[in-house]
């Protein structure tokens, strides 16, 4: 192993566990990957997590992997964490959270989206300006349901944040957020509403990008008692500000009309920086031993675990703008990268973290309401065959896409023979067919005709746990008559959060850098004949059950 090689380190802080990936900063080679976990808890709608338990599990899963590459601390260049998004942090005196993260599957407060989407001129206005329209996941809709479930936690709250701010600031002891993140939020402007023109970056100033107050310390708890980096250190680069081929940049600000409406003081909220691969600063002393890495190690803003898993893609105004992914995972998403601003209700209208638009449809219940259906059956996940007239909607934990937060699973079309292992694949069925519903609202959000041909033979590229699963990958192909692009790599989130790091040290375009590395790269699968019956099997089944039976 070279003495002088350099290595930057992605971190995907995700719902279950922490992955921290070594990378090798020149070729992308994956020297290692650590491993901890994470616990949520919550019965019924709640569902929530101990922001303790990232920063231990960080800490954990970092040092596994300098450990598994086998290569000196003093190595280690530069860091960025990718975080599921939405989730809701309140920070009180000394940057500690106040009461457990409210999570991104949490449906505890879809009453509170439902009146806030009837507001500020009702869903088309939010579209205009956020570019989503409020639910259950998004924050703006946790933050009210805690303004008026818990109002004493509300009032001492000192700081607001996602899960990967929170993370970052323990990092630097610098709040700071990126466009891509902050977008989930529903209080950033991701376009020409109010507060979503221009480049202003959070209260305050975040100045343009390059200058030497973009992502300064300003306001909000600091992590862990630090003050963010040595003297001369803690201010932003250039990278990822205003790379090449960025059409449409998603640049916005806080809407002060939302904030207004939510009571959410913009002071409270970390500075957006203008990408994901802005360098923040660099690790504090606490965070420097608790990681065991030199205070020397660069911070990147970092992002959302979707927007870092389309830099590992390659997906982004320098790399591959309109091609369609699906991620299998405890939820289900579709999402491209694309110059188009997207204005669907039926998506979440988000920004990338390098200028572009990500576009997104989101499922609560996809690999981990399979498995459970597995488990029910006593079967393998594996052991299974297609639905044959038996039609599931595995809405285990209500339902994003469509918009059922109180759902419950259904399963209709039993009879005295049918197969067990045919249950399971109608459950397949279900997940898949609830994620491939949105793809056609996403290819029209990004300007194209899902009916030209180009568009509909184009490739999806399958990503996430269930894209190494045989069944995952018959299911998809036969319910969506398309190929799949495969990538050989397991990490992308992990590894488009290790492009964001090295963007911050060079300013090199992290969408460049992944795709230098090759880490969308994989296996084609050529198409399979669409299953147009179990497609209108399930659709009907899902329009008549649909609200009456799922609500």
């Amino acid at each position: 192993m070279p003495a002088n090689r350099s290595v930057v380190i992605g971190v995907d802080s995700s719902t279950q566990s922490t992955k921290a990936a070594a990378v090798d900063a020149e070729t992308g080679e994956l020297l290692a990957v650590g491993r901890a976990p994470h616990s949520v808890t919550g019965t019924g709608g709640a569902r929530e997590s101990d922001p303790g338990q990232w920063w231990t599990a960080l800490a954990t899963a970092v040092r596994a992997a300098g450990r598994e590459a086998g290569v000196p601390a003093a190595s280690v260049t530069a860091i960025a964490v990718a975080g599921q998004q939405h989730g809701l942090v309140t920070l009180g005196p000394g940057g500690r959270p106040l009461r457990p993260a409210l999570l991104w599957n949490d449906t505890r407060s879809a009453p509170q989206a439902a009146a806030l989407a009837t507001r500020l001129g009702g869903p088309a206005s939010w579209l205009h300006r956020t570019g989503s329209v409020p639910v259950a996941s998004m924050t703006a809709a946790k933050w009210q349901w805690l303004r008026e479930h818990e109002p004493a936690h509300a009032a001492a709250v000192t700081g607001v944040r996602l899960p990967h701010d929170h993370l970052t600031e323990r990092l630097t002891g610098l709040a700071v957020t990126d466009p891509g993140d902050a977008s989930g939020t529903c209080w950033y402007g991701t376009g020409p509403g109010p507060g979503g023109a221009g480049r202003a970056h959070g209260p305050g100033g975040a100045g343009p990008a390059g200058s030497p107050d973009a992502v300064a310390g300003r306001g909000g708890a600091s992590g862990e008692g630090g003050t963010g980096a040595a003297s001369g250190e803690g201010r932003p680069g250039a990278a990822g500000s205003d790379g090449p081929g960025r059409p449409g940049a998603a640049g916005g600000a806080y809407d002060p009309e939302i904030l207004d409406l939510l009571g959410l003081d913009a002071a409270l909220l970390p500075t957006v920086a203008p990408s994901g691969a802005t360098r923040v600063g660099t690790l504090t002393p606490a965070a420097a031993e608790a990681l065991g890495l030199p205070r020397t190690v660069v911070v990147a803003a970092g992002t959302g675990d979707n927007m870092a898993a389309a830099v590992g893609l390659g997906l982004g105004g320098a790399g591959l703008l309109d091609h369609p992914v699906v991620s299998l995972g405890t939820s289900g998403t579709v999402f491209a990268a694309t110059g188009a601003r997207p204005a669907d209700r039926g998506l979440a209208g988000f920004a990338a973290t390098d200028g572009t638009y990500l576009p997104l449809g989101c499922t609560l219940n996809c690999t981990l309401a399979v498995d459970r259906f597995a488990t029910l059956l006593g079967l393998d996940r594996d052991d299974t065959r297609p639905g044959d007239g038996v039609v599931v909607l595995p809405y285990l934990d209500g339902e994003r896409t469509p918009d059922l937060p109180h759902a419950a699973g259904l399963v209709t079309g039993l009879r005295h023979g049918t197969d067990p292992r045919a249950i399971l694949g109608a459950a397949y069925e279900g997940a898949a067919f609830t994620v491939l519903r949105a793809l056609d609202r996403l290819l029209a959000a990004c300007g194209l005709d899902p009916a030209d041909p180009a568009v509909r033979d184009r490739p999806l590229r399958l990503i996430g746990g269930g894209a190494r699963g045989r069944a995952w990958t018959d299911t998809v192909r036969r319910l969506s008559g398309r190929p799949l692009v495969v990538p050989a790599a397991d990490e992308l989130v992990a590894l488009g959060a290790a492009a964001l790091a090295l963007g911050a040290v060079t300013g090199t375009d992290p969408v460049a850098v992944a795709a230098a590395w090759g880490t969308g790269d994989g296996e084609v699968l050529p198409p399979l004949t669409r299953d147009d019956a179990a497609w209108q099997r399930i659709d009907a089944v899902l329009t008549a059950a649909a609200p009456t039976l799922l609500s």
